[in-house]
């Protein structure tokens, strides 16, 4: 965009000498008075054209030394220098209209230098059409400011525009202004060239990623002035599936023609769809594979997600590329909001996130942005962020419930389950942070943590009730605790500090974990197992479930998912899945002849209870028995009667 300039300055007078008043009145007169032109001299040959172009450029620089007082000269020399002048040129008197003008701005504007006499000079050269330029060629004009220069796109009257810089300033002595204009148009050309070389994408000669956010910060700055549109702005985020394997493949010069096409392709649907400010929208390359499709006042969700539609449908149709046949498909990730209050930053986040989404669903798809969803991803974020430091300040927390024997009704051991108090989120379960703290690695700390923590506690009622039997400590353990630490010898440090006997803890681990186990794994739970701790596998018969493992893998229980359980009980108007009881009765008979106990999770009626202690389920959780709850309560059933319920 090219905007004009105006260069501030006081006027520079040399003096008030009658001198120089003189040589300023003589200018004047030189430019006013007529002359008739110099008649050709017959028989003389005309000079040749590098003698004529250095008589122009002697011209120019005499008529810039005249004309600056530079040189003494007479009247004919001025009128002659600024008639013979290259630089178009007018004598402006205070009132604003031409007193003279040369040759030069005739043939710049079209016509006569004596017809250009009298004229407004704002109107030859469009001074008028902007509110401080006008201001500042009045003040020219009354010698309040020095000088004036802006650009002016002028009509010829042959019909072509040009662009042209105009400059006015005052003549030393005089109440004029002297104005030139110089014909920039080539000048403008090139910048124009230049910039779109530099604002488009070379391989598919769309817009690239520094014009599309210039367009989009544009957008949302003119709705802030509320140009009469809705208000709202849209964009879709289009990332190609598996593009990195054409160029690996095929090559870059494939890969080029088969962006090349998507681009044309997408340019088509945008004009087909034909939303936008000025009937149109912009269809960008961002960078490698990926495109925005931006659309300016846009009417909502709707009209964005059939602009997705059609673009997913337009990538996924074959490529003929000069007879090598492709198909791709796009994930897209769909934004629109009310423009006031967005960012160019935050809309771009927004996209992005939901273009992640597209891939993580499973790709070839557009996803519409979810602020609930991005909520949650943000709390997650939050999460990670202060999980590893929550564990030194001491914000976690451990709850029991107990595993119970079906039998007799005694509590047997509990699980050690964490609780986050989080200073801004409340108390939270381990759902909410155990994958976080598995991707980023904190769950090895706080893994620690819980073990220690759950141990000293079982050798506390051990001690606090020795008239009672003594109940195990059951821990999760993730397989990345195993991998990134020592955990046989944490576990042995642990044991050791605390007192705690190893038969009275027991080792969860899930049955993905612990059925794909090999080399490292294996070897430490083999250890732990020596040591005399119990491996339990967590949430058997939802993951691998090889059964060929149990033989070889030094596991001593199998805790049942609640799956199976929910199986059992009886709700108004059914009747429980005899196919599930054909089960849990088959893996209970098989872990009991491998030597193995089975608990029962997610008991909640004593009519589950009945029918796992039925088919020879050993203990059962749940809410039947308790929820998990403080160590003190869990201190009160150990010493209570079987069969009382701690609700």
């Amino acid at each position: 965009m090219h905007r004009h300039s105006r260069t501030l300055r006081e006027p520079t007078v040399s003096g008030s000498s009658e001198g120089t008043g003189s040589a300023a009145d003589s200018i004047r007169s030189a430019l006013t008075e007529r002359h008739p032109a110099v008649p050709a001299v017959p028989g003389m040959s005309a000079p040749p054209a590098r003698a004529r172009a250095a008589d122009a450029r002697a011209a120019d620089v005499r008529a810039a030394e005249v004309i600056s007082g530079g040189a003494a000269a007479g009247p004919g020399d001025y009128r002659a220098a600024f008639d013979a002048a290259h630089l178009a040129m007018a004598l402006v008197g205070r009132g604003g209209d031409v007193i003279a003008a040369n040759r030069a701005l005739a043939t710049l504007l079209g016509g006569e230098p004596h017809e250009l006499a009298g004229q407004s000079a704002a109107d030859l050269v469009d001074l008028a059409a902007e509110a401080r330029t006008w201001q500042a060629y009045q003040e020219v004009l009354r010698g309040r400011q020095a000088r004036l220069r802006c650009t002016r796109r002028l009509k010829h009257p042959d019909g072509h525009s040009l662009w042209t810089e105009v400059t006015l300033g005052p003549v030393p002595g005089t109440a004029d202004v002297l104005l030139s204009v110089a014909d920039i148009s080539d000048r403008r050309d090139l910048q124009a060239r230049l910039r779109h070389l530099q604002m488009h994408d070379p391989v598919t000669r769309l817009p690239n990623r520094a014009l599309f956010f210039e367009r989009l910060s544009a957008a949302l700055e003119a709705s802030a002035y509320g140009s009469g549109g809705t208000g709202r702005i849209g964009l879709c985020y289009l990332d190609l599936d598996g593009f990195k394997a054409v160029n690996d493949t095929l090559g870059h010069r494939v890969g080029d023609r088969l962006l090349s096409a998507v681009a044309a392709r997408l340019t088509h649907c945008a004009d087909q769809s034909g939303y936008g400010r000025s009937g149109g929208h912009l269809v960008a390359r961002l960078g490698g594979d990926e495109f925005a499709l931006l659309v300016e006042d846009s009417t909502g969700t709707e009209q964005l997600t059939d602009l997705a539609r059609s673009v997913l449908a337009a990538v996924q149709e074959p490529f003929d590329l000069a007879g090598q046949r492709l198909s791709v498909s796009a994930s897209i990730g769909v934004v629109e909001r009310d423009a006031a209050g967005t960012s160019a930053t935050g809309l771009m986040q927004a996209a992005d996130t939901t273009l992640y989404w597209a891939k993580a669903d499973g790709k070839a798809r557009w996803t519409l942005f979810d602020p609930e969803r991005n909520a949650h991803r943000m709390t997650r974020q939050a999460l990670s962020s202060s999980l590893r430091p929550a564990v030194e300040r001491g914000e976690f927390a451990l709850e029991y419930q107990p595993l119970v024997d079906l039998e007799s009704g005694v509590v047997r051991g509990v699980e050690a389950l964490v609780r986050w108090n989080h200073p801004q989120f409340g108390t939270l379960t381990p759902n909410r942070f155990i994958g976080i703290a598995e991707e980023d690695g904190s769950i090895v700390p706080l893994g620690q943590w819980v073990l220690r923590t759950a141990c000293r506690q079982a050798r506390r009622w051990q001690i606090e009730q020795p008239s009672d039997a003594p109940v195990f400590v059951s821990v999760n353990v993730a397989v990345r605790q195993v991998w990134d630490s020592d955990l046989v010898g944490d576990v042995a440090e642990i044991l050791a500090e605390t007192g705690l006997a190893p038969q009275l803890l027991q080792l969860e681990l899930t049955e993905s974990a612990v059925m794909g186990s090999a080399g490292r794994p294996l070897q430490a739970l083999q250890a732990l197992s020596d040591m005399g701790v119990r491996i339990a596998i967590d949430d058997f018969g939802t993951g691998y479930s090889n059964l060929a493992y149990l033989s070889r893998l030094p596991v001593s229980v199998l805790k049942l998912d609640g799956s199976f359980v929910r199986g059992f009980r009886y709700d108004e108007g059914t009747h429980p899945n005899p196919a599930d009881e054909t089960i849990v009765e088959a893996l209970v008979q098989l872990a009991h002849r491998l030597g193995l106990t089975v608990t029962a999770e997610c008991v909640e009626t004593a009519g589950q209870a009945a029918r796992l202690r039925r088919v020879g389920c050993d203990t059962g959780q749940g809410w039947l028995y308790s929820r998990a709850v403080a160590p003190e309560r869990i201190a009160e059933m150990i010493s209570a009667r079987p069969g009382v319920r701690h609700r």
